[in-house]
């Protein structure tokens, strides 16, 4: 399904993704997952998450809004 702006918000990125997306490892990544600093992922199975893309995004934004502040 290509995403378009009606379902845009119901997007799923993987992790790699997401890691693709920040510039940071999984590692970190993971870190902020469990310090509560990263957008909750989605559980899809016993060993695979997803997160939305437009929570992702806002983050990314926030880290850019926040370096002017």
């Amino acid at each position: 399904m290509t995403p378009t702006p009606a379902n845009d918000n119901y997007a799923l990125i993987s992790l790699n993704d997401a890691c693709a997306l920040t510039s940071m490892s999984r590692t970190m990544l993971n870190r902020y997952r469990a310090e509560g600093r990263f957008p909750v992922a989605v559980e899809l199975g016993d060993r695979r998450v997803a997160f939305v893309r437009v929570e992702v995004a806002a983050w990314i934004q926030d880290k850019i809004a926040a370096r002017s502040a």
